[in-house]
């Protein structure tokens, strides 16, 4: 009997989640036609029509979708066997699939990276930067090996290492009636001022968490497309929003004309975490990665 192969259970699992078979062969690393020839080679192997072609769109059917699912799980048991035989030599050697959203990688990963590669003289980090719902889905589906997010976030299959808090500071326009404040308590942040990142982005909820306000998604609401806009709608004296202290270590305030206060009192900080899958079978070498740039926080 013949079996898919693994790079044909691949294309099935891409072109499912991208319904495009340009962007899925970008994904795959190969060309249009090869992966294309690869799903027709496995519809004639299964005896299914695994997708609705038309001119603008590719669609799966039904079985292309639970078959997608089932790909999906033995994709991922063969990279958490791979995982395990690698955690059993050096560690952290070879490629490290590492992920993190936006709000942390240009932030973080600047310290993180110099570190790692002192320590691990064989690691060869590759790096992705998206929000954590598609960070997620792409660790789960194996094409990353460990994510560094911001908590509180529901993790469903997952293991993570605290590597610290992240305290948030209210950034305010230098002219603004708080400005002169050495602290502020999170009652006190006025609400109606309050600059947000976009629906989607982690920081969005955690900072409304730190403030105790519940979200609004009217449309009249001002929303920010990143940190760094957001600052520089409040130095343009459009709000005030609130910055984690991560972002203060960079020069993300550099020529703003805008003043940072501590955020005190009933104010949940966002946690720091890696996150890696429960099956990986590398919490040995994760562990050892967190108790590295944990240090960082001192």
């Amino acid at each position: 009997m013949i079996y898919p192969t693994i790079r044909q259970l691949r294309y099935l699992v891409v072109l499912t989640e991208t319904r495009h078979f340009g962007r899925a062969a970008d994904r795959c690393a190969v060309t249009q036609p090869t992966l294309s020839s690869g799903i027709k080679e496995l519809e004639a192997m299964l005896g299914v029509q695994l997708f609705e072609r038309t001119k603008r769109q590719v669609i799966p059917t039904l079985i292309g979708l639970d078959l997608s699912q089932r790909a999906q799980l033995v994709l991922r048991s063969i990279e958490d066997m791979v995982d395990v035989a690698r955690s059993t030599g050096e560690p952290l050697s070879g490629p490290l699939r590492m992920g993190a959203i936006p709000t942390i990688g240009p932030f973080f990963l600047p310290r993180v990276l110099p570190l790692l590669r002192r320590q691990f003289k064989s690691v060869q980090p590759y790096l992705r930067e998206d929000q954590t719902e598609r960070l997620l889905a792409q660790l789960a589906a194996g094409e990353l090996d460990v994510l560094i997010l911001a908590l509180p976030y529901d993790l469903p299959g997952t293991k993570s290492y605290i590597l610290g808090d992240d305290k948030f500071y209210l950034a305010v326009p230098r002219t603004h009636p708080l400005a002169l404040r050495k602290r502020i308590r999170a009652d006190e942040v006025p609400s109606g001022e309050l600059l947000l990142l976009e629906e989607g982005h982690c920081l969005r909820e955690h900072a409304l968490a730190a403030c105790h306000i519940e979200d609004s998604h009217g449309s009249d609401v001002v929303k920010g497309t990143s940190l760094y806009t957001l600052v520089q709608m409040v130095a343009s004296g459009l709000g005030v929003t609130l910055v984690p202290e991560m972002a203060l270590k960079s020069d993300i305030l550099k020529g703003a004309d805008v003043v940072t206060i501590p955020l005190v009192g009933d104010a949940p900080p966002r946690q720091i975490a890696l996150v890696w899958r429960k099956t990986s079978g590398r919490d040995a070498e994760f562990c050892q990665l967190g108790d590295l740039i944990s240090g960082l926080w001192n």
